[in-house]
């Protein structure tokens, strides 16, 4: 959630900065605002809503200045206005910041107290002021950052920027990412600088980067970076090249981001997939590690949203194949249970980002406790993927639509490989049984285009879910899990109230919701749970449920008549039905989405990566 980025350069910078937050945009936002300093002065443009608003501004009023920091805001303190969105500016400085902070209030009673105003609700104001205090006091700007930054609790990145020095920004993070970005110098040795959220947003700038460890802040001029520690001792982080794309990700010929991205899965499953699957030899390996995966008796796996789902599904797995008890919990959830951590088990962290706030805060809470920890992480140079002992890398590429498609898959292609390898170590997996599933899981990205050839016929019943106030989605063994997802895909990007449940779960309540206005979306690959699942339904369908199954051909075919919609799935092996099964579940939200005409890559009140808690 929310952007930041700034820029010292040798020229005006307000468009530069503007681009920048455009490349951020996939992260969530709902204002933003840019600063820049000129002749001695602090000018800022702020607007509600999209960039577009911001952009108009700057087209009527003009920003010059080669020095200033911009901001897209995600609300946490106050709501979504001019006056709550960043930059703020008090006395000499402006600030942008992501992330909240804790103790906000104390702070806040404090400044009051003292005779400061406010203009605004937000937390990130409060620091404005205690660094402008710091500064009316007589101290440099680097003094004041250091003195205030100790007093902080919570979890940010910010930026500051100094009416009195015109070739300074300051940086700092604490449990959110923030990056350090390195331009070309001139013959004098100046040139450009800059500060972002992370590697995307400065692609267009530079590909040279560091990224800020926990607790660091830098001091960013034309001609240097200088990095200190949470303690203020000098540091060195190195310079590594981002490889990120200078070009702004387009959606080529698809309506938008999330449909490309849907559209992408065979191929970024194949990638993934890929640097997991060892086809001549039909071998699953996973990179080099330094402990024993003979030696794990115990896996906890922690997310949050769409990936712990990925952990339910990798539970079934890893227990049928590895016969190795495994934990799921949602990372909010996880250190406030207290839960017990007994040696020999592996922890796994699933995140998209790496930087999910409560995942980072499970993961470090598992390390302290002395457990072996992998990541399922789809950007190698985050802060989980840094922090693991295994990092086991998805390769989805940059994904831009919040409601999450191919990060998922490959998520689940990266579980598949870890149970396999689990299972293999235990000595629970014959020779045979290894190349019989080597060879699904490669049989997956055709599985998966075949799925996306119904995207036709699904876009066609969407209008009958859109109609909708409530959908009900009902799966069986991984099909549960698979069930939670696209019911949060519906609610997330449609806004339709959806609840997915294991189908024999049903007649313990949920079948008190049945009537003839509620779609249920059923999902029912042919095989061993598949006459369970299809009794459920016809429960459902007996009390006037307005049944969409989705299936193979051998079950639409034994499900017989009394559905108002099938889909067709592949026939596929039960490992890898999980992921061609998403595929429909994502395409239906899609439409249904498109159908009801809400904004599809950035749904209200969403962010793409979580940074608080």
């Amino acid at each position: 959630m929310c952007g930041i980025i700034g820029i010292v350069g040798k020229e005006d910078v307000a468009a530069r900065l503007l681009d920048g937050l455009r490349r951020l945009e996939y992260r969530g936002y709902d204002s933003a605002g840019i600063a820049t300093l000129h002749d001695g002065r602090i000018d800022r443009r702020r607007a509600e809503g999209k960039l577009g608003n911001l952009a108009r501004r700057l087209a009527e009023s003009p920003l010059p200045g080669a020095i200033g920091i911009a901001h897209t805001r995600w609300a946490t303190h106050g709501a979504p206005t001019e006056d709550n969105a960043h930059p703020h500016i008090v006395g000499d400085v402006s600030i942008v910041h992501n992330g909240i902070i804790e103790n906000f209030k104390p702070l806040r009673d404090e400044l009051v107290a003292e005779g400061r105003t406010f203009a605004s609700q937000t937390d990130t104001e409060v620091v404005a002021h205690l660094v402008a205090r710091e500064v009316e006091r007589g101290r440099a700007p680097r003094e004041a950052v250091a003195a205030v930054l100790p007093r902080l609790h919570g979890a940010f990145a910010i930026a500051f920027l100094f009416r009195t020095d015109p070739d300074l920004l300051i940086a700092a993070r604490l449990g959110a990412p923030l990056t350090v970005g390195y331009g070309a110098k001139d013959e004098n040795g100046r040139g450009e600088n800059y500060i972002g959220s992370d590697a995307i947003g400065l692609a267009s700038l530079t590909q040279r980067i560091a990224y800020l460890e926990e607790g660091d802040w830098a001091c960013v001029t034309r001609e240097s970076v200088e990095i200190f520690d949470r303690d203020n001792n000098p540091v060195t982080r190195e310079i590594v090249n981002s490889g990120a794309s200078g070009q702004l990700i387009d959606k080529g010929n698809h309506r938008h981001f999330m449909q490309k991205e849907i559209y992408e899965q065979p191929v970024v499953v194949a990638q993934t997939l890929g640097s997991y699957l060892r086809p001549l030899e039909e071998q699953v390996a996973l990179p080099d590690m330094d402990f024993d995966l003979k030696s794990i008796e115990r896996v906890a796996i922690v997310a949050c949203g769409t990936a712990s789902y990925v952990g339910m599904i990798g539970k079934y797995w890893i227990e049928r194949f590895a016969r190795v008890p495994v934990e799921v919990d949602v990372a909010s959830e996880f250190r406030y249970r207290d839960p017990v951590l007994l040696s020999n088990t592996l922890g796994v962290v699933v995140s998209q980002s790496g930087e999910t706030a409560d995942t980072l805060a499970a993961l470090r809470h598992m390390r302290a406790n002395a457990v072996t920890t992998a990541g399922i992480i789809n950007v190698p140079t985050s802060s989980m993927a840094r922090e693991v002992d295994l990092l086991l890398p998805t390769h989805a590429g940059p994904e831009i639509g919040v409601a999450s498609t191919k990060a998922f898959t490959c998520q689940l292609a990266v579980m598949a490989a870890l149970a396999v390898n689990l299972a293999r170590a235990k000595g629970r997996l014959t020779r045979d049984e290894e190349r019989e599933i080597v060879r699904h899981l490669v049989e997956a990205p055709a599985a998966l285009n075949a799925a996306i050839e119904h995207d036709e016929e699904i876009q066609a019943m969407a209008h009958t879910i859109a109609a909708a106030r409530d959908v009900l989605y009902l799966g069986r063994g991984p099909d549960y899990p698979l069930a939670l997802e696209g019911a949060l895909k519906l609610k997330e990007i449609s806004y339709i109230h959806a609840e997915g449940y294991a189908s024999g779960e049903m007649k313990h309540g949920p079948i008190a919701l049945i009537d003839d206005s509620v779609p249920l979306i059923v999902l029912a690959p042919s095989g061993p749970l598949f006459d369970k699942t299809v009794s459920n339904m016809q429960e459902a369908m007996a009390r006037g449920a307005q049944v969409v199954l989705i299936s193979d051909a051998e079950g639409l075919a034994a499900a017989g008549d009394g559905p108002i919609a099938t889909i067709e799935m592949p026939k596929v092996h039960p490992l890898i039905a999980p992921l061609v099964y998403a595929v429909p579940v994502q395409l239906l939200a899609y439409h249904v989405a498109v159908a009801k005409g809400t904004d599809v890559d950035q749904p209200r009140n969403l962010a793409k990566s979580v940074t608080v808690e």
